[in-house]
């Protein structure tokens, strides 16, 4: 890959992340290459927020945290610039690619070409003419009276299934060994081209569905919430049609070799 600009973004509140960083952005830049950062690094181009560096033009940008960093990036950054994910401080860093002590292999390899890149698959929800941000691994809808029971309705093309329950997720690929799964839904390969629809305490037992990446449509009879990889909540008035669908752009992950199920593999299947 030939590397002019990198974004080097790290866990919020971490100090660890950041001396992590530090090191990074000094061995880059010897290197020639710029370096972005939101935080406070020397030899780094500083900029205020994440969202700045999608004009920037970036040839990668590095992840140093967890999961939940990752999918805030992925979030924010709306565009395909491929992400090498670090896990610096997180917990099981599912969706990193290597921890710190493997930086400086990681580099060698991703200057001299021998990587490349996995693409996955991203969801977007709209609500009265409002596109959310696009989340990598779920969009979960669910009622916001914890007192009533909201009867919920979706439409997948020709497919309607109404009935009462909290809430339903539509998870990606990505998303499969998340919120999902531990709701009972299935494991899905990375690279599939399907979403799951898993109902949360249905009254009648619905259960988990996986069907192709197309719109879906989900109404509640009641105010409910839209939380995108839940870090980001919107809302939606009670019958007010939530449709939810592919985001037209993927996100991309740099990886240094080839694995089968690498989220299965972390969990330990």
């Amino acid at each position: 890959m030939k590397l002019k600009k990198i974004g080097v973004i790290t866990k919020v509140g971490s100090i660890d992340s950041e001396y992590v960083a530090e090191k990074i952005v000094r061995k880059i830049t010897k290197l020639g290459i710029l370096a972005y950062t939101t935080a406070s690094i020397k030899k780094a181009i500083k900029v205020e927020s994440v969202d700045e560096l999608q004009n920037k033009k970036l040839d990668m940008i590095i992840t140093l945290g967890g999961d939940g960093t990752t999918l805030r990036v992925f979030r924010q950054l709306q565009n395909e610039v491929p992400i090498l994910t670090i896990n610096v401080g997180g917990n099981r860093g599912i969706l990193s690619e290597i921890k710190k002590e493997q930086i400086d292999q990681a580099l060698k390899q991703i200057i001299y070409g021998n990587v490349f890149l996995d693409k996955r698959l991203r969801v977007v929800a709209e609500c009265n003419g409002q596109e959310f941000p696009p989340a990598l691994n779920e969009i979960y809808i669910n009622r916001k009276n914890l007192t009533k029971t909201s009867e919920f309705t979706i439409r997948f093309q020709n497919d309607t299934v109404k009935q009462k329950m909290d809430g339903v997720i539509i998870a990606t690929p990505s998303g499969s060994t998340g919120h999902s799964f531990s709701l009972g839904g299935p494991i899905l390969h990375e690279s599939l081209n399907t979403l799951i629809i898993t109902p949360i305490a249905p009254v009648y037992g619905l259960e988990s569905i996986v069907v192709p990446a197309k719109k879906i449509q989900v109404d509640c009879s009641h105010d409910c919430n839209i939380v995108m990889d839940a870090q980001v909540i919107k809302s939606a008035r009670f019958e007010e049609p939530i449709t939810i669908k592919k985001y037209k752009k993927q996100a991309v992950f740099i990886r240094l070799k080839k694995r089968g199920l690498r989220q299965m593999n972390k969990l330990g299947f």
